[in-house]
């Protein structure tokens, strides 16, 4: 099970730096394939900062966590796919669906189960530990 789960971090993780990678060279097209249209400079810079520092630093998370097999870094990998899903469920209650919703949800609520599950898995700090 620990080889799979870790496994499946750094697969996952380099899908997500793929990606990444895209919002930095081409943030025009990439964010196209989001839903995104740039207006003018500022509109790419922003996809272009914003998408690329979302999907670099959850995936680099974990992969860093899948490799060392150290569970601390996919909590923060876990808390940027939670707030990614966090937020596309208020768009579905305020805004309703559109055409291929379900998909990239999926992909972030497993992403954080994913994370949550190698931070159980793996070595990591006990958080309590830090309050005491």
């Amino acid at each position: 099970m620990r080889l799979a789960i870790t496994a499946l971090l750094f697969v996952g993780g380099l899908f997500f730096l793929f990606m990444g990678a895209g919002f930095l060279l081409d943030p025009a097209v990439s964010g196209g394939d989001f839903g995104l249209t740039a207006k003018g400079v500022q509109g790419l810079s922003s996809i272009r900062g914003d998408l690329t520092a979302v999907f670099f630093v959850a995936g680099g998370c974990m992969i860093w966590g899948g490799w060392k097999r150290n569970g601390d870094p996919l909590i923060a990998a876990a808390a940027i796919m939670g707030t990614v899903f966090f937020g596309r469920c208020v768009s579905l209650a305020m805004d309703g669906t559109y055409e291929g919703w379900f998909l990239p949800m999926t992909v972030e609520a497993l992403t954080m189960v994913l994370c949550l599950a190698g931070w159980k898995l793996l070595p990591h700090h006990d958080l309590t530990e830090e309050l005491d």
